[in-house]
């Protein structure tokens, strides 16, 4: 099979080399045809855009565009449509993710894109959502308008399916025309995205490119970066600073880098009813596309004192983990993977031997890793679902181990009565963590959310303001004045 990927804008009869990129799974094989463009050709796409979305995007008013994205996002649910059908077909051979959890992921995450949810997810960020179409009234007199960059280079990385689309959409939403680079470990659905996106609407075939080129190619990059107003990066912390240094110091970067997230079960969520419900919550979160996502946990601290100790509860868990492999097979590892997941398991092993305590759960074959312990420092784990259980008696027993990895931390999926949710949720915002979730739902961040703690539109735009005084002053110059 192959499958060309990518979208472009017409910059005539140029002839576009491509790279194949090959994928195996099952005995299966996909050849994905990627664009390569020279940097000749990058410079007339993004002349093309920033063109067409000065006389298209701009032009159109933010209910129009959320109106497009939410019939286009309507194609992609749509299990008949031959975009679905293509997504649920090639996304387990190019990702090695279970065909059944490419289904309910994708359907689960595009939902998060339909007309109310954009609606708020602008509202989230402006306040007024008529801040991207005119200058609007401010409390304190004046008016503002949030104008969008002529161009965004989004540069995604990581093999989870359609994250592309929170960056893009964000792009679009604040009407700058968009260039994103897919990343080699799943380089089809934001190419299809947007073709999809042109076919509802075919006024803006020129206003987004979906592009590639191997990553850390220096001398592309260097050529590249001088075009956009925003370069929107992910990857690791190390390849965003390297490729902090290629950006120009006038061009805005916002860098994603790798976070790390965790669960925090209070023993009210222990009780012989309610545990194995948290479990089952739990281990949903590990193996959803097995903990690729900074918003995956690695590690679950279970407070003492409930009817299920927290030693109980890892068995919970791993009884848990292995169900799902039975529904959601995890992928096949790479070879560096799997050799990262058996020292991981293998140093727990030998440091359990001098550890009563501390208990590893399951076989070496097994699909997941889990362990647990006491009073061990906070460490992530090798991924690939391997998680930590680790007893706490107070909250604040665990800050201090967490507080160190304060500009790394993301997520924590809390499972706790109405009154210590926000206890500590107040404790560990204080240390750095910026999302709480409920356990089942880390892997799954609501429409609008604050990435990384930050805002998804506002970064993006900057605001025009008319102070008070010029709108004083031009009465002077009015016709009607006598």
């Amino acid at each position: 099979m192959r499958e060309r990927v990518g979208y472009l804008p017409d910059i005539g009869d140029e002839i576009i080399e491509t790279k194949i990129l090959t994928f195996t799974r099952k005995g299966k094989e996909l050849e994905v045809e990627a664009p390569l463009l020279t940097m000749e050709q990058m410079q007339l796409v993004t002349e093309k855009i920033k063109t067409a979305s000065a006389e298209v995007l701009k032009n159109m008013s933010i209910t129009e565009i959320i109106s497009i994205i939410d019939t286009a996002i309507e194609v992609l649910l749509d299990r008949n449509s031959t975009y679905r059908k293509k997504a649920e077909k090639l996304l387990p051979i190019v990702t090695g993710y279970d065909e059944e959890m490419i289904r309910l992921g994708l359907t689960a995450f595009l939902k998060k894109f339909r007309k109310h949810e954009l609606q708020r997810f602008v509202v989230e960020d402006l306040g007024n959502p008529l801040l991207l179409d005119d200058f609007q009234p401010r409390v304190k007199k004046g008016y503002s308008k949030a104008v969008g960059p002529e161009l965004i280079l989004h540069v995604w990385a990581g093999n989870v399916p359609a994250l592309p689309l929170w960056s893009l959409i964000s792009g679009l939403l604040v009407k700058a025309g968009n260039i994103g680079k897919v990343s080699s470990a799943e380089p089809l659905f934001a190419g299809w995205f947007a073709q999809v996106l042109v076919e509802v609407a075919p006024q803006l075939k020129d206003c987004l490119a979906v592009v590639w080129w191997k990553g850390g190619d220096e001398a592309r990059e260097q050529a590249i970066f001088k075009y956009p107003d925003v370069v929107v990066g992910y990857g690791s912390n190390q390849s965003l600073e390297s490729m902090s240094h290629r950006i120009p110091v006038t061009t805005r970067f916002l860098p994603f880098g790798h976070k790390v997230s965790f669960g925090a079960i209070s023993n009210s969520a222990l009780d012989s009813r309610k545990a194995l419900t948290t479990a089952h919550h739990a281990a949903f979160d590990i193996i959803q596309f097995d903990q690729q996502g900074c918003y995956s946990p690695h590690i679950f601290y279970v407070q003492n004192g409930g009817n299920v100790s927290p030693a109980e509860f890892a068995q919970y868990l791993a009884q848990e983990l292995e169900s799902y492999q039975k529904r959601f097979p995890r992928r096949t590892l790479s070879l560096e993977e799997m050799t990262a997941s058996i020292h991981w398991r293998n140093q727990e092993e030998v440091s359990s031997f001098s550890n009563p305590a501390k208990i590893v759960f399951g076989q070496t074959d097994n699909h997941w890793n889990v362990v647990y312990e006491e009073g061990t420092a906070f460490s992530p784990t090798c991924s690939n679902r391997a998680v930590k259980v680790i007893a706490f008696d107070e909250i604040e027993d665990i800050l201090p181990s967490i507080e160190p990895y304060r500009k790394f931390l993301q997520s924590a999926g809390i499972a706790a009565a109405p009154e210590e949710l926000f206890q500590w949720a107040e404790k560990l915002g204080n240390v750095g963590v910026t999302r709480i979730t409920a356990l089942g739902k880390m892997t799954s961040p609501e429409s609008g959310w604050h990435h990384d703690g930050r805002f998804n539109l506002i970064d993006l735009v900057q605001m025009v303001d008319i102070e008070h005084s010029a709108e004083e002053y031009a009465e002077y110059f009015a016709a009607y004045i006598d």
